[in-house]
């Protein structure tokens, strides 16, 4: 799986209300995939033929005059010299590897600093050296308001303030006196204790609170069912929880007297002080109690008992994509020998960065990121999908979303989040007066061609892509992809009218999220970078699928990530760490991942297959399930899909939520009218749009068993609230199954 995580919900508003429901630069060969693609990812240039020649003369004339000046003033020659380079070789010159970074070839990197190596010293090494520097900052609600919607919807808006800030300083003592208050009410150290909590500031203090006072944190996501949560709580015996108001009343509560060993819930909210409808032997209090508790110089003056490098910090609950979630045991070492391969491979990252946190910190990206932000003294800044642009859902017309007050330098995204961002975008562009479309498409095919060939256009993003930029606060720098794979034709627009890097990362919760991320000079598409300096990687190979570390033109294989990231494994799951994780001859830790890969020949990584979506059909030809979806995710009409095949039929099946606005478009063509579901279940319409996305795969050169025969619209979106995709969007196919057995029935039954 990729690493990466988010609620879409909110963000799909990026550009307009919500109303329903590997990267940087180019590697220089001819035969590169970013060369010979570019022309193909290029937008329609439909204007007069003799104009479009005048406007590639100036522009030729332009390039030339100003090209030498620019080259040399703006470091692009070092830059290019950083793509065309070697970024990873074989340690033993075999194939199969293991794949480490140039600059790690003879050891991994374990930390950062010298002897900083769990995350309670990280911490203090960071508050002594930025004590006065800002470090988690949340907005101020100056009002909410309830807005009717034209439907009968009410819609509460809130307008926001500016951020307020607690500095290092001020969240290490935080920390400290929370800590302190924890073991006052009997909690011990190397025992577990819970948090569910949404992404915010208090929550980064309550974990470093735990990680001070080596209490190991059992991390659930906010979206999990009832009985997941209540399976994650029991199986770590959970005596402690730490959440939010609204999470307990709207998801703990119900769920109390299932959790028979739990004492006390700690919520982050200063209001309510008190709950009279808790179960009896439960004990409620707020954090600000706690903190005042700890601070006493009673508790204060009890020795804490620091964690060890090998001491779990972290029981990480899975989104469950698979089934029940695992809780994979993540060290203190294993969390800072991540933090630091991560680090290595952002550019310049130092104390006046500000990162945006709206991920959920249950996930291991963004949990990652953040502590790789503390770990430089950078500020981080807290929002939701919710709040994060102008025209986001809660924020009231005419206010700012909080990366306009922000301004970030540092973000973290998902494909889901930025392939409506290329969607809505483009929509937008074909609404434009010809004269403007005309403009910004000849601006987007130059600027691809000078990607393409490693150089930056400042004028085009001053002149045209300024306003696009604006809707992340117009100051990233960076943008770290992952969670799936992303799109080249996403990766090249965000390129472009973001004018930033996007890196592609590739991990695991079981490798803590490290293994691989692209360099922000690298501008190639479809590729997820060398290995990181903690991690190395080998090519297993795979029989079934006939992937071999023997291929030509590049080594195939299961990718085996191994180094001080992979964690100690899952928590009372002995079957399951025997069949996932081994240690080699050395001594060194690795944990088989399940997908394939392929190295290419300056040692970047490329995603092409997963074990487990691999289908093979009466004919016995194989299908790849991601891969199927991956394409036909590219077609405008599909906002979502779930490619579906039983081993005892000759064709591929499909789900398919739709584009609202294509959709409606279609029935309208074919003069199709009624509500939004009745669209959806109109044979005429599902019968066209399986027309449309055929075409897509024939374009896509997909092979003919690979595309869907049967396709079925669904009109509910796919959610984590509906069960059937994880928190970080992933799709759970069992119960995807379930949903549409029916559905499969008749498709695959003629019904």
């Amino acid at each position: 799986m990729w690493y990466g995580s988010c609620c879409k919900t909110g963000l799909v508003a990026l550009l307009h209300k919500k109303n329903h429901h590997s990267s940087s630069l180019l590697v220089w060969c001819d035969s590169s995939p970013a060369l010979t693609s570019s022309s193909k990812m290029k937008l329609k240039e439909d204007m007069n033929p003799l104009l479009l020649q005048v406007f590639h003369s100036v522009v030729w004339v332009y390039s030339v005059i100003t090209f030498i000046p620019w080259y040399f003033f703006s470091g692009a020659g070092t830059n290019l010299e950083r793509a065309r380079r070697i970024k990873a070789r074989s340690v033993s010159g075999h194939p199969a590897g293991p794949y480490r970074a140039i600059n790690s070839q003879e050891k991994l990197v374990a930390w950062l600093h010298p002897r900083v190596d769990t995350l309670d010293k990280m911490f203090e090494y960071a508050a002594s050296r930025f004590p006065q520097r800002d470090c988690l900052g949340t907005r101020e609600v100056l009002n909410e308001e309830d807005e009717p919607q034209p439907n009968g919807k009410v819609f509460k808006k809130v307008i926001l303030g500016n951020y307020n800030w607690l500095s290092y300083e001020e969240t290490y003592k935080a920390a400290r006196c929370f800590g302190s208050g924890l073991a006052a009410l009997g909690q011990r150290p190397q025992c577990n204790i819970a948090i569910f909590c949404e992404t915010r500031a208090e929550w980064i203090v309550a974990a470093q609170a735990c990680f001070m006072y080596n209490f190991p944190l059992v991390t659930l996501y906010v979206t999990l069912g009832p009985t997941a949560i209540a399976h994650g709580l029991n199986e770590t015996g959970i005596t402690h929880i730490i959440t939010s108001k609204d999470l307990l009343q709207s998801r703990l509560k119900a769920i109390l007297c299932d959790v028979p060993r739990l004492q006390y819930i700690i919520v982050v909210d200063t209001k309510p002080t008190s709950w009279p409808d808790i179960p009896r032997g439960i004990v409620v209090y707020n954090m600000d109690a706690v903190k005042e508790m700890g601070s006493k110089p009673d508790n204060l003056a009890v020795d804490r008992r620091q964690p060890e490098p090998s001491d779990i910090a972290v029981i990480m609950y899975t989104s469950g994509s698979t089934g029940i979630p695992k809780g994979v045991m993540i060290s203190h070492g294993n969390i800072i020998a991540g933090i630091t391969g991560m680090a290595e491979r952002i550019p310049n990252l130092n104390e006046t960065d500000t990162y945006i946190g709206y991920l959920p910190l249950a996930h291991v990206l963004e949990l990652s990121a953040e502590m790789v932000c503390i770990s430089h003294g950078c500020r981080i800044g807290y929002s939701s999908p919710q709040t994060l642009a102008d025209q986001s859902t809660k924020i009231k017309k005419g206010s700012k979303g909080d990366t306009s007050v922000l301004k970030p330098t540092l973000m973290a995204a998902v494909p889901e989040i930025m392939d409506r961002i290329y969607k809505n975008v483009m929509t937008k562009v074909d609404k434009m007066s010809k004269l403007q479309k005309t403009l910004f498409v000849l601006a987007y095919n130059y600027k691809m061609e000078q990607i393409s060939k490693g150089y930056s256009t400042p004028l085009c993003d001053r002149l045209v892509f300024k306003r696009v930029r604006a809707l992340l606060g117009g100051n990233i720098r960076v943008l770290l992809s992952g969670g799936a794979p992303l799109s080249a034709a996403t990766q090249r627009f965000m390129n472009i009218c973001l004018c930033c890097p996007v890196g592609q990362g590739y991990g695991l919760t079981e490798t803590c999220g490290a293994g691989t991320i692209s360099e922000m000079w690298d501008y190639s598409t479809g590729r997820v970078g060398a290995p990181l300096v903690c991690s190395e990687i080998t090519l297993k190979d795979w029989e079934e699928g006939c992937y071999y570390s023997t291929d030509n033109p590049n080594p195939r294989g299961e990718i085996l990530i191994g180094g001080p990231n992979v964690t100690m494994g899952y928590y009372k799951n002995e079957a399951k760490n025997r069949e996932d994780f081994f240690v080699d001859e050395h001594g060194q830790r690795w944990f088989c991942t399940g997908d394939i890969g392929e190295v290419h020949t300056d040692g970047c990584l490329k995603i092409i297959d997963r074990k487990k979506d691999l289908v093979k059909l009466q004919a016995g030809e194989y299908v790849s399930l991601g891969k199927v979806e991956a394409v036909l995710k590219n077609c405008p009409l599909v906002d979502n899909i779930c490619a579906y095949a039983n081993s005892d039929q000759s064709y591929v099946i499909s789900f398919v939520v739709p584009n609202h606005k294509h959709l409606t478009a279609l029935a309208e063509q074919l003069h199709v009218r009624g509500t939004w579901e009745e669209m959806c279940n109109n044979s005429q319409v599902e019968k066209e749009a399986l027309r449309i996305i055929t075409e897509a795969a024939l374009s896509a050169k997909m092979e003919r068993f690979e595309i869907p025969k049967k396709i079925r619209l669904s009109a509910e979106p796919w959610t984590p609230e509906t069960g059937l995709v994880t928190d970080a969007f992933k799709l759970k196919r069992k119960e995807l199954k379930t949903h549409y057995q029916e559905d499969i029935e008749r498709m695959y039954g003629g019904k």
